[in-house]
């Protein structure tokens, strides 16, 4: 019951009438974790909804803080599968990091998540990681940026936002929920002609389309000139600045090439360029060499290179790698 939307409520609890499926949805919204909360319900409908329906949807959870202020939570979920949630601290603000799949079929290797595959999380699932990231602290931001592509998920993942920016239950504001996807193109066009109107990333990672799919292989049906297209189409239909995103892999993609080629895909788009150093993991590799953190002088030197491009750049800082909750980190 937790990710269900409130229209598809009060079709599900009819003939109850709606101002009751609002009751319940408002409910929902606050947190509960159990139907006999709902105090200002009849005691009997209380007990007909605790044998009909669940409101909470994982078996256990694992929690995991880091001394940055990080907090990784690995979740159980009734099937026995584990998927991760991760709240990020940036002084008082606090952005919550939610999966959409458990595990990723993109398979980029240079990310633990696309190690196997196991399923799409249902609405439910995904609500519920916010849920329990927002006991912990009082959220400003959403990024969809957790384990899985979100845009391959994108049916579950609409009904998840939709229960979370109702203004008659969560009330989040999808100005502050941004959507990374590593270019799935008939998702951003689906975006950009149905909604919801949020934030998106792209995980670009290099512009170089032959090096791009040996890294990210599901890129391989996916060209770039057709992603910036839909991006173009994503802008003009409302949407607003998207972040290009490029994990840093030492001695990879850090040449002068890959800078220019960024550049270059970024020409004619509202764009912001977000540098993330990787994040090491145990027994990745690419091409049978282990992958390797970027040098500081590697990373400050392709800055450069950027914004003498003209290029809008940020460097984003390294959180949760402690407890592996760090971008490319999650997976039990």
């Amino acid at each position: 019951m937790i990710g269900i939307p409130l229209d598809e409520l009060a079709e599900q609890l009819a003939p109850l009438p709606r101002f009751r499926a609002a009751q319940i949805f408002k409910w929902i919204a606050s947190g509960v974790s159990s139907f006999d909360e709902m105090k200002n319900l009849p005691l009997e409908l209380r007990g007909e909804l605790a044998k009909r329906y669940t409101l909470r949807t994982h078996v256990a959870v694992e929690t995991h803080r880091s001394s940055d202020g990080t907090v990784k939570l690995t979740i159980q979920l009734a099937d026995e599968a584990w998927i991760e949630a991760v709240l990020l601290a940036d002084g008082k603000r606090y952005t919550a990091c939610l999966s959409t799949q458990a595990g990723c079929p993109a398979g980029c290797v240079f990310c633990k998540t696309g190690a196997q595959f196991l399923r799409n999380l249902n609405s439910g699932e995904i609500v519920e990681q916010f849920l329990l990231l927002r006991d912990i602290a009082d959220i400003s931001n959403i990024v969809i940026m957790g384990m899985g592509e979100p845009l391959l998920n994108l049916a579950e993942l609409r009904r998840a936002l939709a229960v979370i920016s109702d203004k008659k239950g969560m009330n989040f504001s999808r100005r502050r929920i941004t959507v990374s996807t590593c270019g799935i193109v008939q998702g951003i066009n689906d975006l950009a002609d149905n909604g919801p109107g949020i934030r998106l990333a792209l995980s670009l990672t290099t512009a170089d389309e032959a090096l791009r799919r040996r890294l990210m292989p599901i890129t391989a049906s996916h060209p770039l000139g057709k992603v910036k297209e839909a991006l173009r189409h994503f802008q003009d239909s409302g949407g607003g600045r998207i972040t290009l995103e490029a994990v840093l892999l030492g001695g990879i993609n850090t040449r002068g090439e890959d800078a220019a080629s960024i550049a270059q895909f970024a020409r004619g788009l509202d764009a912001a360029i977000n540098l993330i150093p990787w994040n090491p993991v145990k027994g990745l590799s690419f091409e049978s060499k282990p992958l390797q953190e970027p040098a500081p002088e590697e990373i400050e030197a392709f800055t450069r290179r950027l914004e003498a491009l003209g290029l809008n750049v940020t460097r984003r800082y390294r959180r949760g790698r402690g407890i592996m909750g760090a971008c490319g980190q999650l997976g039990p």
